[in-house]
This record gives structure tokens, C-alpha cells and sequence, in this order.
């Protein structure tokens, strides 16, 4: 299994990281690994929050992604608050996107509120698109 949290990827042993930042301890070979891991990343900078001007990976929305040997992804990932209108459809539209990449076998989504987000998650490509930049 390979993971990514926060941006970076991590595996359950602690190999030597590659050149591109990708720690493999998965049975993936690693130039299929990084395209499914840049991939992933694309189709969830799809997915918008509809009261912010950001897709849900520049808010920091997401906290982990797990890439299973069997290619199935599974995502932990948060609200920008509990009370969210979106909260029942979020988790389907990120499941849709990243169930769209080439090779992935499916998705699972979790929604976590630990810890909580906080604006402090966000790229500076988000705060630019909200004027806080």
C-alpha cells in the first residue's frame, strides 16, 4: 500500500524515497505509481467547493490518500465546516472523479473532522483564488 498524506507519499515500511518523492513499498511499479498518484491528483482538483472558489485539494481538504496494491484508492478527507450543505454529495463527487482515472480499481471515502480545517490547510494558489493572498 502506498499513501499519501498530506501531500506527500508514505508507505507502511520506510524505504528510501525516489527521486520524484514517492515511497513505494507497493507491488505497483513506480513510474505506473507516480502517473496513477499525479492522476489522482488531477481528478480531485475537479471537484470545487460551491461557497469557495478553490478545488477541495488546494483548500486542504484532503488529509490522506491511500493507493492499495489492487489499485483501489481510499481517501480521508474533511469539510471546511460539519455543518456543510455539500456534506451528504461531497464524498460521491470525489469518488466519481478519482474513480474516472485510468487504473484505479475503486474508491472509498472517509470524512473526518479530526482535526478539524482551518484556513491555515489552504496552497497559496487557494488563498490567491479567495483574495486572502
Amino acid at each position: 500500500m502506498t499513501t499519501m498524506d498530506d501531500v506527500s507519499t508514505t508507505a507502511e515500511t520506510a524505504p528510501e524515497p525516489a527521486a520524484n518523492g514517492i515511497v513505494s513499498a507497493s507491488a505497483i511499479p513506480a513510474d505506473e505509481l507516480a502517473r496513477l498518484t499525479d492522476d489522482i491528483v488531477s481528478a480531485l482538483k475537479t471537484v470545487y467547493d460551491p461557497e469557495i472558489p478553490a478545488d477541495i485539494y488546494e483548500l486542504g481538504l484532503v488529509y490522506k490518500i491511500d493507493i492499495e496494491d489492487d489499485r483501489s484508492v481510499k481517501i480521508d478527507m474533511t469539510l471546511t465546516a460539519p455543518g456543510c450543505p455539500v456534506a451528504g454529495e461531497m464524498p460521491g463527487w470525489v469518488e466519481n472523479a478519482v474513480g474516472a482515472v485510468e487504473g484505479v480499481s475503486g474508491v472509498e471515502v472517509n470524512m473526518t473532522f479530526d482535526p478539524p480545517w482551518s484556513p491555515d490547510r489552504m496552497s497559496e494558489e487557494a488563498q490567491v483564488a479567495v483574495g486572502w493572498y
